[in-house]
């Protein structure tokens, strides 16, 4: 091969080289992988009813006239409106007057046993008025059932 001819090839093999090096620097730019995601959220969700069918929620309930030495009784339904198991808990808030929770109590009949999405539990609660209370001529309360799972 001449000089000449050599001289020639040489941009060519240049050209060549740069080409190679564009295409391996954007191969690494250009690849990349894909990974498709899917899941559930957990949601946790709490229902209270008058009927078993549930479809008359409970937004207050009235004790009426209260005695001395007393258990007062109300039946509500509890469905479970999360995805997940769950159990159910009971407290109150917001007393008035205060100090009626220091003698009135709420309890219900609640197994703790957890339930499954859109099961729904009878329970009954029960308002406890001792024989001795005394001060407290009206009462009101905030009932609040909460689920966790």
């Amino acid at each position: 091969m001449s000089l000449k001819q050599r001289i020639a090839l040489k941009p060519l093999a240049v050209l060549l080289s740069l080409v190679t090096l564009t295409v391996v620097a954007s191969g690494f730019i250009q690849s990349s992988v894909r990974i498709r995601g899917q899941g559930t959220v957990k949601a946790l969700g709490v229902g209270v009813f008058w009927n078993s069918n549930c479809t008359s929620p409970v937004s207050f309930i009235d004790w009426g006239m209260v005695e001395p030495g007393s258990m007062n009784n109300v039946t509500v339904y509890v469905r479970n409106e999360g995805n997940v198991a769950a159990s159910i808990s009971l407290a109150t808030e917001n007393w008035n007057p205060l100090n009626a929770s220091d003698c009135l109590t709420l309890s219900w009949n609640y197994d703790g046993k957890q339930l499954n999405p859109l099961e729904v539990v009878q329970v009954m609660l029960t308002l406890t008025v001792p024989v001795d209370v005394h001060g407290i001529k009206s009462f009101s309360f905030d009932i609040v059932i909460s689920i966790s799972g």
